[in-house]
């Protein structure tokens, strides 16, 4: 049987009530999924205060590396996602490229042991125990700034996976020199070494982009997210995280306009009024969007049948090691 949104709606409600259960939506959901949400944010956010949530279970809309480090942080909790979708960037490195990425170094005459790994929260958790297992740390886009300047007092290189973006975006900000493996640089003349992985939304604004909005719309502001290309940031003028992109966006007055460089249903959630999204195409994560409210009452039903669907699990060794390394940000 088919149901209309509003009955799909009216059944999540239900059944959130009979069950021990928290609905957390990271901002790029789409807009029915994440208006259902007790626990809305970025990813690091959501899994900070689940942690302190007192439900059994998380019912997680997001992609995967999201869920994992809701389970890595809180063992104990059982954490459903409507959806198995894979973030592409999370995706574009594992184990192995991990592994080869260090012997990559090590090929190019830098001793692992002078290698200081730091990993995007945008990646899977077999990523974050390798580098919890090197003394390295997770970051985020808010704080990859301070937790690297921190990680450059050890005097040791910095290696910066998956998001070439945004280790060139910090080494930039910081006056650092940085290469990205694969692009010919020799890595002992750099500070920060970057993977290749990139976010695929993220690539999709242009400086053409910039310049059409500036000479369309005289006096327009222009705010991105550091997973943007460096020319991007460069001519933006402001570079956030989303949870800063909100801020920053959301404080301005109702009468300036401003273009975004982000994912559409969050830009399109900010301002109703003077706001654009900063492409030609429509900015939006397909893996983001995979979960609808069909997904979500379909997942609380499984969990009131006693056989919840897409459940997190992570084996012992990764989870100490990722959480190691997520907790060593967190100290910060």
């Amino acid at each position: 049987m088919k149901f209309t949104n509003e009955e799909l709606k009216q059944k999540i409600i239900e059944l959130k009530e009979k069950l021990s259960v928290t609905l957390v939506a990271h901002y790029y959901q789409r807009d029915e999924v994440f208006e259902m949400a007790d626990i809305t944010g970025d990813s690091l956010e959501l899994a900070i205060r689940t942690r302190d949530d007192d439900a059994e279970y998380v019912v997680f809309s997001g992609v995967g590396f999201m869920g994992q480090s809701v389970k890595v942080l809180s063992p104990h909790k059982r954490v459903v996602m409507p959806k198995a979708a894979c973030c592409a960037m999370a995706r574009m490195i594992d184990s192995m490229y991990y592994d080869e990425s260090v012997k990559f170094l090590e090929d190019n005459g830098i001793s692992k042991e002078n290698i200081l790994p730091i990993t995007y929260i945008n990646s899977n958790a077999d990523v974050k125990a390798k580098v919890g297992e090197m003394g390295g740390m997770v970051c985020t886009s808010s704080n990859a700034k301070k937790i690297i300047t921190t990680a450059l007092a050890e005097g040791k290189k910095i290696l910066f996976v998956p998001d070439r973006c945004l280790g060139q975006n910090i080494a930039n900000q910081m006056g650092l020199n940085s290469c990205v493996i694969g692009d010919g640089k020799d890595p002992n003349e750099a500070d920060i070494i970057c993977y290749n992985g990139f976010c695929s939304v993220h690539q999709l604004f242009t400086v053409e982009d910039i310049t059409f909005y500036r000479k369309k719309y005289p006096g327009i502001l222009i705010a991105v997210h550091p997973e943007c290309d460096p020319a991007i940031c460069d001519a933006a003028d402001f570079v956030g995280s989303t949870s800063q992109l909100i801020k920053y966006i959301t404080e301005l007055p109702q009468d300036q306009k401003v273009a975004v460089g982000t994912e559409f249903n969050m830009v399109n959630r900010l301002r109703k009024k003077n706001t654009y999204v900063l492409s030609s195409t429509k900015p939006e994560c397909p893996t983001m969007n995979e979960t609808t409210l069909e997904d979500v009452y379909l997942t609380l039903k499984s969990i009131d049948d006693g056989e919840p669907l897409n459940e997190i699990l992570v084996d012992e060794k990764t989870q100490k090691w990722a959480k190691i390394a997520l907790e060593r940000m967190l100290a910060l």
